[in-house]
């Protein structure tokens, strides 16, 4: 596999698990929805807002699986369980270990065959590298929201240099 590719979805993999373990923390189901004054976004819709992200550009475009996205629902969504929000995850988690692999350098250098938005076109491989920063930026965000939410100040090492 291309070098930066596997370094990517070495990033990719390791912030969908830190994802999990920010939504495993979570005392009940309820409080993955919860936001605080000034925060429009519940860390269990960024946990759905990224793992539709990795499995629409991922997934459906790059491994065509067939995956239909519902973005704004993404946002819209106001409850669910934890282990709803985990299984998404993992499919994530999946896709990106099971199709990262698969590209070729021609692939990776070519233009990203989908839809971007404001019909942006940008290399794949420098798209894959905007998901796993888009991934981090965001498992960023739930991780304060978390402590914010649960007054649970302990960290779940959501970004270990190794993991």
């Amino acid at each position: 596999m291309d070098e930066v590719v596997a370094g990517v979805a070495r990033l990719l993999a390791r912030d969908v698990a830190g994802f999990a373990r920010e939504v495993a923390a979570y005392p009940d189901d309820e409080s993955l929805w919860q936001t605080a004054p000034g925060v429009v976004n519940s860390t269990g819709n960024l946990a759905w807002h990224v793992a539709g992200n990795l499995q629409y550009y991922i997934g459906a475009v790059l491994g065509q699986t067939g995956y239909v996205r519902n973005r704004d629902l993404e946002f819209s969504r106001r409850s669910g369980t934890r282990d709803e929000t985990l299984a998404e995850l993992a499919r994530a988690g999946a896709l990106v270990e099971r199709v990262l692999p698969t590209l070729t350098p021609d692939a990776l250098d070519a233009d990203f065959p989908g839809q971007l938005p404001k019909g942006l076109r940008i290399q794949t491989r420098f798209l894959l590298m905007q998901l796993a920063v888009h991934a981090g930026f965001h498992l960023g965000q739930a991780g304060y929201l978390r402590r914010v939410v649960t007054g649970n100040t302990q960290s779940t090492t959501p970004i270990p240099l190794i993991e």
